[in-house]
């Protein structure tokens, strides 16, 4: 009750400081990383173009590095309309209810960014968008991070080399029952204690974005990188639906071109900083990193392909064959 009093505080007070007319429109862009991360950045690249496409009659504050409301915070700040904007993981959906966002979550569902992008571009990206009206948000685009790889301190050949081990995850059914698949053992941790959790033995492996990967220094702690890209990690830039739809036209259409050029240029990025880490942890001499060749990536993808028909109940059947028609994917042909 605390935390709603103080945003609905917040609220009347933005609602003050942007009452008259000459006032620019202000939205508080909120998220949870660094601001040197693809993400920071997008959002930095958001903030320019839509004070530069507006002519300043928006203004945009950034506030990274949950400087303004922490993970579990914030998507209830936007919904009462204390933030206007952010970018959380596509993973926080499930637990507002609306778990067919955990589409992303299944493994190989996308071979490569090209198949992503004919969903995170089209009709189907907008279609699970629409799902968030009924809460108050708006769906306003995709961000990459990047594709999940497997890492661990003996290697990884194939899918039996993961058996009982204990392998990090994000909190999500889909993940859990992944590593189910492959008979190794599930272990929900935060983000910010993997690297200790891995040092000490208290998880074998993970599976993260070579960004991810890098950054947080975990190759210094895992012998072994296979360059499996078995599953997606990515983000979804929202805002308040009321705060959106009340935006006069001129303006809301010079954001969505804000936002356009900004998610070009957050997924370009992405990809990039991807590479480079990748090049970077090679470098360091820490981890051995393997390449599956075509038939040893075609085992995995057998191993894992499973779990689509396991979730169906849960996220939709409908949902994931709108997915295959998009990209060609058939699993009977694997």
């Amino acid at each position: 009750m605390k935390i709603r009093a103080l945003l609905l505080g917040l609220v009347a007070a933005g609602l003050t400081a942007t009452a008259t007319a000459a006032d620019p429109i202000v939205i508080k862009f909120s998220h949870v990383v660094a601001q040197d991360t693809p993400k920071g950045k997008a959002a930095d690249k958001f903030k320019e173009l839509a004070e530069k496409y507006t002519s300043g009659a928006v203004k945009v504050e950034v506030y990274p590095n949950s400087t303004l409301y922490k993970d579990k915070e914030e998507m209830e700040a936007l919904q009462l309309g204390a933030v206007q904007m952010l970018a959380p993981s596509l993973a926080k959906f499930g637990p507002l209810g609306v778990r067919e966002f955990e589409v992303f979550d299944l493994p190989f569902i996308f071979d490569n960014y090209e198949d992503l992008h004919k969903v995170t571009y089209g009709a189907v990206g907008q279609q699970l968008f629409s799902k968030l009206e009924p809460k108050g948000i708006r769906g306003l685009a995709y961000w990459d991070n990047g594709f999940k790889s497997f890492s661990a301190n003996t290697p990884i050949k194939k899918p039996d080399d993961l058996k009982g081990k204990k392998m990090r995850i994000q909190s999500s059914k889909v993940l859990e029952e992944q590593m189910r698949e492959l008979k190794s053992l599930p272990q929900v941790m935060a983000f910010s204690e993997v690297y200790q959790a891995l040092q000490t033995g208290v998880v074998d492996g993970t599976e993260n974005p070579i960004s991810n990967l890098y950054t947080q220094k975990m190759h210094e702690v895992q012998k072994h990188l296979t360059l499996t890209e078995h599953g997606y990690l990515g983000y979804a830039v929202i805002t308040n639906k009321k705060f959106w739809d009340g935006l006069p036209a001129n303006v809301r259409t010079s954001l969505e071109k804000a936002m356009k050029e900004s998610t070009e240029y957050a997924n370009k990025i992405a990809k990039e900083e991807n590479d480079l880490s990748l090049d970077l942890v090679k470098k360091s001499g820490k981890t051995e990193v393997t390449q599956l060749s075509a038939d040893e990536r075609l085992a995995f993808k057998k191993a894992l392909v499973p779990v689509h028909k396991k979730m169906e109940s849960r996220i939709g059947a409908e949902l994931i064959q709108s997915i295959y028609k998009e990209t060609g994917f058939d699993p009977a042909k694997l």
